[in-house]
């Protein structure tokens, strides 16, 4: 188990240039796959989940090249994949398992997802149930909710689903099986949630019909191979913004990061709370926009996280949890069931780690309560092998006073493996 140490800082400053962002890398890893000729993709993140994807590919006769910042992916059209000769390992990477349900479930073989201890612990029902709708045949341990997952590929039938809990993954998982289902397949959402795939199936080629609850896809079309650039990932900016919100004197300058509009939610919070944060150079992208971010230091005081606005800042919460614990006054976060489905449950793992730092926390039910210190203080605290648990602490180290260990830190190889090495280059 490795582990860190992190001493408290003065400030932030510098110009930051982001790892690649890790949704959209995966989407366009895919849809590159099962579309028709060699798609280009600049900047694909090179971590630990996006690696599963692609290995996943190349052990379906996909050919992928990476090269000089490029990564090349031969497409062989939707119906182009190959049986795999063995079972099909992702690790830890939730993204990768069920967006690939929805596109495995449409082809003409059987294959099997295994995952590692974290990920087999996470369900699946709720992914496998409206595939099962549309004709997949998915089975799985504990009533075909937990991998490994035995995929037997069958003819789709579209559907119109309405999701219980608003979940990008599951949305996406839906529309990429929609792909190999004759007609328009339909997804309905109560609340906004990220819509990174809606928006690259249009840069391959797809018919989607898009309003701000619904979604849907038509099928049977093959897609065209295109060309992709990949920003850099809001959600790995999210720490070194709240950090620089934090430490008094901070000026921190970020390039070409993505700011879609299902993915900003976080700096909306920031914002209310006090945070001076101004976006400018937008553009867009492979229907994406990218814009440059710059944050200065700014007091923020507490507020109120309504349940409509989780699903646009979930892989956020637990840093948000980070800067309402130094706010003025409580900050009450509601219905943030889905951190509990992550690579730990999120507010479990948060609420023990600042507590640990002396912070005022505490949940009921999935309802976070927050109320601000002047000063945290510096302890041993865990990563629970997350990511952004990981890095979170390590925003509340820079902030607290004395020094700050962290254990289990290889973990943050799934989505930023230099973070440390950033976060060293920025803290003055």
């Amino acid at each position: 188990m490795e582990e860190i140490i992190i001493e408290q800082k003065k400030f932030i400053s510098g110009s930051l240039k982001l790892p690649s962002d890790k949704s959209i890398s995966h989407r366009a890893i895919m849809l590159g796959a099962i579309s028709q000729g060699r798609t280009d993709i600049k900047n694909c993140l090179e971590c630990d989940d996006c690696n599963y994807t692609i290995r996943t590919f190349k052990e379906m006769g996909i050919k992928i090249v990476r090269k000089n910042g490029y990564t090349y992916v031969y497409g062989n059209g939707l119906f182009g994949l190959r049986k795999p000769s063995k079972k099909i390992f992702l690790g830890n990477s939730g993204t990768s398992m069920r967006l690939l349900l929805g596109i495995l479930a449409g082809q003409n073989f059987k294959s099997i997802l295994s995952a590692d201890r974290g990920l087999s612990k996470r369900p699946m029902a709720r992914v496998i149930k409206p595939l099962t709708l549309m004709g997949a045949r998915i089975k799985g341990r504990n009533h075909s909710n937990f991998a490994p997952l035995e995929i037997e590929g069958s003819k789709l039938k579209p559907i119109t689903y309405k999701l219980p809990i608003p979940s990008a993954q599951v949305k996406s998982a839906i529309l990429l099986a929609g792909l190999y289902a004759k007609g328009k397949t339909t997804v309905k959402e109560n609340f906004k949630s990220r819509d990174h795939t809606e928006r690259m199936l249009i840069c391959f080629g797809a018919k989607v019909e898009k309003k701000t609850f619904l979604c849907s896809v038509r099928g049977i079309a093959d897609l065209k191979a295109s060309i992709i650039e990949i920003p850099g990932d809001i959600s790995s900016a999210s720490f070194f913004i709240v950090a620089s919100t934090l430490l008094k004197g901070s000026e921190l300058v970020i390039e070409d990061v993505g700011i879609n509009p299902t993915r900003v939610g976080f700096i909306e919070v920031l914002k209310r709370m006090g945070a001076n944060i101004t976006i400018s150079k937008a553009r867009i992208t492979n229907q994406e926009p990218i814009a440059k971010i710059i944050v200065r230091y700014s007091p923020l005081k507490g507020t109120t996280l309504k349940r409509h606005e989780i699903p646009l800042c979930i892989d956020e919460l637990p840093v948000l949890m980070v800067a309402a614990s130094l706010s003025e006054g409580r900050t009450t976060i509601k219905g943030a069931s889905e951190l509990r489905v992550k690579e730990t449950d999120r507010i479990n793992s948060m609420v023990y780690n600042l507590k640990k730092l002396g912070a005022k926390i505490f949940s009921e039910g999935d309802d976070i309560y927050i109320e601000g210190v002047s000063q945290l203080r510096g302890s041993t605290v865990l990563s629970f092998n997350d990511h952004r648990t990981a890095m979170s602490m390590a925003v509340a180290g820079l902030l607290a006073k004395g020094k700050t260990r962290i254990l289990g830190i290889e973990c943050v190889t799934k989505s930023f493996p230099d973070f440390f090495i950033t976060l060293k280059k920025l803290i003055r």
